[in-house]
């Protein structure tokens, strides 16, 4: 829990969403404000850009997990499948059903989460899979000796990750945070209504918390406790089917067919809800690259739709020329994601401290969250990487 806590309220949503409610901002546009430009953007804006790219290898992961638990339903080998997912993906957003599809998404992502917790409930009964003592252990303060790579990977990745951070303040936009609170003015009313919706975002913050944490530690307990004890690990195209465990092994048989729905709904959501992210985003890279003007809609919806082709055909590329990779994809995605979360922890303190209105800054408890939250992001990936490669330990 304290992991998410930092990420969110000490290393993105502090400044980046404040910033959005106080000046219209988006993320890129603020984190833009940082010395250093490479051309029209500077190095942070590039940096997204690169981790965005990489981050694909993990879209692509989904696309093949999708697909392998269609294949397990229907028989129909994954290369179909991931060809249909791709033209639905196109067909839903392009058509503007972002809106339709993320409510009901949110209801099955929730439902499939709930089960989840039913299960991580039940495996805490089974003594064969579960013990408090090992649970106690996971606690200590220690960075594994093989597999760093992969711890790395799950940091960037576990709950809110640096994609997710950028995109909130897209988020806060598009659910017209700042239109509410109305262009800035040196009056009680309108610092009123900022602090009403910043006090708004900062439920959605304290809420996304509980949330990923709790259904976080279901999710690992069920695979550290299940998989770990039967000495099964996913890899290829046996993903789906041995992930399918986690269920089956506290549930009984009959909720392997519940997974397999749970992952599709799951893994489609994830592709639907990045692409939909990812191509607002790169459509305001390119207003910030000057190829439009921030008030015209009409330009930012176009090159909005230029990146939902871009994104969704460039995965499906990639898994004609790797395969049937998820797990490893889903680590070099990882991989990228924890490597930027210290540019954005360092990027927002200096934002904080040399761009945020007077009036928006937060409390001494919120910079210090700010600090904490800074130091261990990024001195857990500084350490992590020199372990990786023999440095030192």
């Amino acid at each position: 829990m304290a992991d998410h806590l930092l990420r969110l309220i000490g290393a993105g949503a502090v400044f980046p969403g404040d910033d959005t409610i106080a000046r219209g901002e988006t993320g890129l546009e603020a984190f833009n404000r940082i010395p250093g430009k490479i051309g029209k953007v500077n190095w942070v804006v590039w940096a997204w850009a690169a981790m965005v790219f990489m981050t694909l290898f993990q879209i692509c992961a989904m696309f093949v997990g999708v697909s392998q638990a269609m294949r397990l339903i229907t028989g129909v080998e994954v290369m179909w499948w991931v060809l249909a997912f791709f033209v639905l993906t196109l067909v839903l957003l392009l058509g503007g059903a972002y809106n339709r599809i993320e409510r009901l998404a949110m209801v099955k992502v929730g439902v499939f989460t709930l089960i989840t917790l039913l299960a991580a409930v039940v495996l805490t009964r089974m003594p064969e899979y579960f013990s408090w003592n090992d649970v106690w252990q996971g606690f200590r303060f220690e960075l594994p000796s093989a597999g760093l790579a992969t711890a790395l990977a799950v940091f960037g990745i576990t709950g809110v990750g640096a994609t997710e951070l950028y995109m909130y303040t897209y988020w806060c936009v598009e659910k017209g945070y700042a239109r509410y609170t109305g262009p800035h003015e040196d009056s009680e009313a309108w610092r009123r209504r900022a602090r009403g919706w910043v006090r708004v975002m900062n439920v959605d913050v304290i809420c996304s918390m509980i949330i990923y944490t709790v259904a976080t530690v279901a999710f690992y307990l069920l695979g550290a406790g299940i998989l770990h004890s039967m000495g099964q690990v996913p890899s290829t195209s046996d993903m789906i089917p041995i992930l399918s465990n986690i269920y089956t092994q506290t549930l009984g048989g009959w909720a392997k067919w519940l997974f397999y729905f749970g992952a599709i709904i799951v893994l489609y959501g994830t592709i639907f809800a990045a692409t939909a992210g990812h191509s607002r985003m790169f459509a305001d890279f390119m207003r910030l690259q000057g190829a439009f003007q921030h008030d015209d809609m009409a330009a930012r919806n176009r090159w909005r739709d230029i990146f939902i082709v871009v994104l969704t055909v460039i995965p499906v590329i990639m898994y004609f020329i790797f395969g049937e990779q998820p797990v490893a994809m889903v680590k070099w995605g990882g991989l990228a994601q924890a490597w930027t979360l210290p540019i954005i922890s360092l990027g927002t303190i200096y934002l904080v401290y040399r761009h945020m209105p007077k009036e928006m800054r937060a409390t001494s408890f919120g910079h210090a969250l700010l600090w904490v939250g800074a130091i261990v992001i990024t001195g857990f990936v500084l350490v992590a990487e020199a372990r990786r490669w023999g440095l030192f330990g």
